[in-house]
């Protein structure tokens, strides 16, 4: 059974790849400026993904049309982001993003509520 669900999993995560590759959305144009003021506030957030989910793509698109500059950490190809996803996230659901503020640190699923979470940063900024 896990067999079969594999054969069907890897050419549908393929083609959300290639469909991906083919609509990607163009990024926000800002001032230099602009810029760096933002990246200071995604400088402490990471998206832990997997390349091939949908939801994750369906982040990643909206990081790409906001131009934001988030660490990607995929739990497929390094061990050590799957271990903390699960460690102090609690789960090993993707997407997650992780936030850290003053030292704490959030753990944010659900890709509509990080898109939400990601578009009221950029609005604040």
């Amino acid at each position: 059974m896990k067999f079969i669900a594999t054969l069907i999993r890897w050419p549908i995560g393929r083609l959300i790849l290639l469909l991906n590759f083919i609509f990607s959305p163009k990024s926000v144009k800002r001032s230099a400026e602009e810029q760096q003021q933002l990246d200071e506030k995604t400088k402490p957030l990471a998206l832990y993904q997997l390349p091939a989910c949908p939801f994750c793509v369906k982040v990643r698109r909206a990081i790409k049309r906001n131009g934001l500059n988030i660490e990607l950490r995929n739990i497929s190809q390094n061990q050590a982001y799957l271990d903390e996803l699960i460690k102090e996230g609690g789960k090993r659901t993707v997407p997650c993003l992780r936030i850290e503020k003053q030292g704490e640190v959030q753990w944010l699923y659900e890709s509509n509520d990080i898109i939400a979470y990601l578009e009221n940063l950029v609005q604040k900024a």
